[in-house]
């Protein structure tokens, strides 16, 4: 999110690309126990937990592209096409200012 590369590991957070909170006013409240613990520990795809600073991850919290994006403006586009790959993989939804900061990101890629 922020270029910072480490190799001091309590520097650096893992973060669910799609916040858990997020997922959960997207749909996840009607899911099982079972369905939200598999999103929370999702592995299948490389780019649903990523390591990212510890400072870019508490600066980007629960926050979704309408009110956040990474310093590091040469990962926008990587980071929206991922946001978007986590919502569809898991059928989440997209508020419309969500929605309209997707489509403006993706424009500029």
């Amino acid at each position: 999110y922020d270029n910072v590369t480490t190799t001091d590991s309590s520097s650096f957070d893992i973060d669910h690309v799609v916040p858990l909170k997020e997922a959960w006013d997207s749909g996840a409240w009607n899911w099982s126990s079972a369905q939200r613990q598999s999103f929370a520990n999702d592995l299948s795809q490389p780019y649903f937990l990523i390591a990212v600073s510890a400072s870019s991850n508490r600066s980007k919290g629960d926050r979704d592209p309408a009110e956040w994006l990474p310093t590091n403006t040469s990962y926008r586009c990587e980071y929206v096409r991922n946001w978007i790959a986590v919502k569809r993989a898991w059928d989440l939804s997209v508020d419309p200012a969500e929605l309209t900061a997707l489509t403006q990101q993706l424009a500029a890629c």
